[in-house]
Order: structure tokens, then sequence, then C-alpha cells
């Protein structure tokens, strides 16, 4: 194929978004013929899409210099703005700053830039952002929006108000921030915007959604974010991002099974290139893990999420807590609370609730509870009033005040029902069940115990199975956990806790420690007398 038919084929692979035929084209006729500026820019997105930041960086550099050769100042100025955004998501602050600069000079000797005057800006607001200065970023961020506006800009209006929006919660005016989410999303929704920008802000909003306990919004622009996906096969960029977010409603709605192959997906797209991965793919994969109790594996994947720059919360904090160092969760989620901006410290305040009341400091709890409702107040959503609920029944029942618990566990268990959470809704029927023995209705704790306990068993939550059989007082068989099972099921093959572990992906101690459980919850005290009750009761 000759240099101009490879050009063509490249640029019809770019507009159908077949992005890896698109960047493998054009990479090849720069490679021997160069490429003119407009097409390098084309070459940078596929190479961005296709999971190659530094070729994408490459080829935007080279857009420039021959955007200049050419006398396109307005080409220049659009390739430095991308580079400097660019250079930010890749941590590059220094370089990004530089192009910011040069796309500013290029702007300020042009005699009518446009929206492009706007466009310059972005990478300097989102830099502010990113420095601690939310204040200010939103003064910045309203300047692009003006310019934006101004120019009938479609997409960098729906670029302004991202940042806007972002900068609005960090100064804790959520309503407006998502009002300006809601906004960009209609745009990214109705295909205005280009991919990148598309990619990027989809992402954005939705793990910002996810963190301020707003379900519907989350679940709605993660199926937008999803069909975008699913309409470029070949795209890598965004992909892996895309599966953790899913994976983490997945989780909530109950679907841990497909949680846990959407996780494994963000994991493989990660490998593949979708840097924006590095964080979200093995924080859920920890989340999994550490719900069903494979506590070794995930302290693993949240150590991991920490490589990232980003604090592995309050998930780590909560795995500390049920391995039994609830010293190390509590001093954990006090420092991570501590240098949390305001929106951040609200996502953590369940866990921050949940960890005090186990540490016995129930003012800490108390006072968790109260920040809980006056989000609740701020930036109402029907799972923000479940979390609430589920809080106060967990300070209250520990407060020693059983009928105020029994009434906040029954409204967060049928907020989660609405919700269709079947885990939290199990959990929050448990401290239902718990308030109902303390007021001595020992008849009605049992059937929210038994209600819960067909839920965990269901979803493989041997954590609250564990918990929950210690509630109920009953050590004997029939509360032995799923997982228990399966290691009591192998103990009888004569397999050593090692092989076990290796079977189950789980450490050695770990394995030791469910073997201890067994015999405890059984009143054995051999591998021999295991196996013997395996057999005798049909498990094997």
């Amino acid at each position: 194929m000759n240099p101009s038919t490879s050009l063509d084929a490249g640029r019809a692979a770019a507009a159908d978004r077949r992005w890896a035929d698109a960047y493998e084209r054009l990479a090849g006729v720069e490679a021997t013929e160069g490429l003119a500026a407009s097409d390098l820019e084309l070459l940078a997105t596929a190479a961005l899409l296709r999971g190659e930041p530094q070729a994408a960086v490459d080829a935007l550099s080279r857009a420039y210099e021959r955007h200049l050769a050419d006398g396109n100042t307005a080409g220049a100025a659009r390739s430095a703005g991308w580079l400097a955004l660019d250079l930010i998501e890749l941590g590059d602050f220094t370089r990004s700053v530089v192009w910011a600069a040069r796309g500013m000079r290029l702007v300020n000797a042009m005699p009518e830039p446009g929206a492009l005057a706007g466009f310059v800006r972005l990478a300097p607001a989102v830099g502010q952002m990113g420095s601690g200065d939310p204040g200010e970023a939103r003064h910045r961020f309203e300047e692009v929006l003006a310019i934006a506006e101004r120019h009938e800009d479609g997409e960098l209006v729906a670029l302004a108000m991202l940042g806007l929006g972002k900068s609005l919660i960090e100064v804790d005016a959520i309503p407006q921030g998502f009002a300006c989410f809601d906004r960009a999303m209609a745009s990214v929704a109705a295909g205005e915007v280009a991919p990148v920008p598309t990619g990027v802000i989809s992402c954005a909003v939705i793990s910002d959604a996810i963190m301020a306990f707003d379900l519907e919004r989350a679940t709605e622009w993660t199926s937008v974010l999803d069909r975008w996906c699913r309409d470029q096969p070949e795209l890598i960029t965004f992909s892996g991002q895309r599966h953790a977010l899913e994976a983490g409603l997945m989780l909530l709605r109950g679907a841990w099974a497909e949680a846990s192959t959407a996780a494994e997906l963000a994991l493989s797209r990660f490998r593949a290139g979708d840097y924006r991965a590095v964080y979200g793919a093995p924080y859920q994969l920890a989340e999994l893990a550490r719900l069903r109790g494979a506590f070794h594996s995930a302290e693993e994947s949240y150590r991991r999420a920490g490589e990232s720059g980003w604090e592995p919360e309050p998930g780590l904090s909560l795995l500390q807590l049920a391995v039994g160092r609830t010293r190390r969760a509590q001093d954990e989620i006090r420092r991570s609370a501590a240098g949390a901006d305001p929106f951040t410290r609200r996502y953590l305040l369940p866990a921050i609730v949940e960890i005090e009341v186990a540490a016995g400091d129930l003012d800490a709890a108390r006072r968790g509870v109260e920040e809980l409702r006056a989000a609740e107040l701020g930036a109402p959503t029907p799972m923000l009033a479940a979390t609430v609920a589920a809080a106060e029944a967990r300070m209250l029942l520990a407060s020693g005040d059983a009928a105020a618990a029994l009434d906040a566990a029954r409204t967060a268990a049928h907020a989660w029902q609405a919700l269709d959470a079947p885990y939290e809704r199990a959990r929050s029927r448990a401290s239902a069940g718990r308030a109902l023995m303390e007021l001595g209705d020992r008849d009605a704790a049992l059937a929210e115990f038994r209600a819960a306990r067909e839920v965990f068993l269901a979803l493989g939550a041997d954590p609250a199975l564990a918990e929950l059989a210690e509630v109920m007082g009953d050590r004997r068989a029939g509360v032995l956990t799923a997982r228990e099972v399966e290691v009591l099921r192998l103990v009888s093959t004569g397999l050593t806790n090692r092989a076990i572990g290796e079977r189950l992906s789980l450490s050695e101690k770990t394995v030791a420690r469910h073997l201890s459980n067994i015999f405890g919850k059984l009143g054995l005290s051999t591998r021999a007398a295991a196996t013997a009750y395996a057999y005798e009761n049909g498990l094997v």
C-alpha cells in the first residue's frame, strides 16, 4: 500500500474510531513520509486511546512544530493546550506549565483567538485545582466557561463545566457542582464531544457520583460510558477505568461474580495500557477480596492501589478492622480524614463511624453520624439517606439505645432494599436483630439474623457470616461460613494448609485461621476428627 493510500486508510480508521488500525497506519506514514500537522493530531488521539500516552505526547509535540512551520498559530496553540492537559494526566507538571505558557503566548499574539483563548486556560485552571486552591480554580474555570459560551464552543463548555463542577464540589457546594456535571454529561450523551474529552469527563463525573452516594447519577452515567466504550472495540484508554467503575456498582447491587469479572477486566486493561485504571482496578479487586474474607489478597491489592499515589481508603482501614487491628484501623482512617478535603471526608464518614464504634470511641462515632446528617441535608440522595440510617443504627446500638437503633436499622434496611443493595440491607437487618435481642424479642431477632445470614451465604461474605455467628451465639456447624466449608472439604482430602491456600488463593496463615474457627465451632481438635465430621455430614 502506497503512502497516500495508507494515509487515507488511517484517516478513515480514525473517523470510524478503529483506533488500532488508525494508530498503525498513521504511525507508518509518519515514519516513512511524515505527516501534516493535522494528521499528527489524529495520530496523537489514536495513540492516547490505544494506551500509548508517551507516543501521543511525541506526536502532539511534532504537530506543534509543524503548525508553527506552516504559520498556523491557532493549530500550534491548540496542540500546546492539549499537551499541557495530557502532561498533567501523566504527572509531568513542570512540562505542563511550559506548554501552557507557550499556548498562552501564541493566543495573546492573535488578534481574534476565539474560543482558543479559553481552551489554553484549561490546563492552568486544572493545575490550580490540583495545587489545593479550588476557590481560585473556580474563578479560572468560570472565565473559560464565559469564553466558551460566547463563542458557542460546546466541547469547551463541557470541559469547563467538568472543571467548574469539581472545584465547586471541593468547596462543599455539591448540588451546584453536580448541576455542572449534568450539563457536561448531556453534551457527552448527545455525542457533541470528541473521544478524549468524552472519556475524561465521563470517568471523572462517575467517580464523583459514587463518592457523593449518588447512585442514580452514577448508574445513568456509567451506562453512557459503557455504550461509548462498546462502540469502540479497539479502545484501551478509559476501558479499564470503565470496568473498575462498573465493578463498584456491581458490588453494591450484590452481583459479586460479575463484579469479580469486571475487576479482572479492569486489571487486564490496565496491563494493556489504560494507565487511568492504575488505582481503580486493584482497589475494586481488594474490596471484593475483603468482603469475601480473602484478607491476604485484599491487602496485596490495596498495596498496589496505593502505589498509584492515591490512598486506598476507606477499604484499607476497614480491612485492618476485619483482621482485628482495630487501633491501626482507627489511626489510619483518622489520618486519612484529617488530610482530606470536605468532599472526600464525607465519603469516608461511614467507615469512620464503623471503626470508631469498634474502637469504643462513641463520641467520635456520634460526631461522624452528625456530619453525615448535615451532608444529607445539604445534598440528599436515596443512597446517602440509607448510609446515614445504617451508620446511626450502628452508633445507637453501641450507645445502648436499642429502641432508637431498631428504628434506624429498619429505616436503613428499607432504603437499601429500594436501592437493590442486598449486602448492605442484610447488614442493616443484622443490626435490627441485635437491637431486638437487646429489647428482649428473641424470636424477631432470630428472624432478622436468618434473613441476613441467607444473603451473606449466597454472596460468600465470610467475614459478615462470622460476625453474625458471634452475635447469634451459635458456634456449631450450622454457622460455618461458605469459606470454612470449602476449607473443611479440602482438609478432608488430606491437603496441607499450604496446598489449600494455593487452591483457594489464600495465605497459609489465613487457612490456619479458618481451620481454627472450624475446630472451635465444631468442638473438634484434630484434622482427623474434622475429616470424619465432613464425611459423616455429607460435606464431601
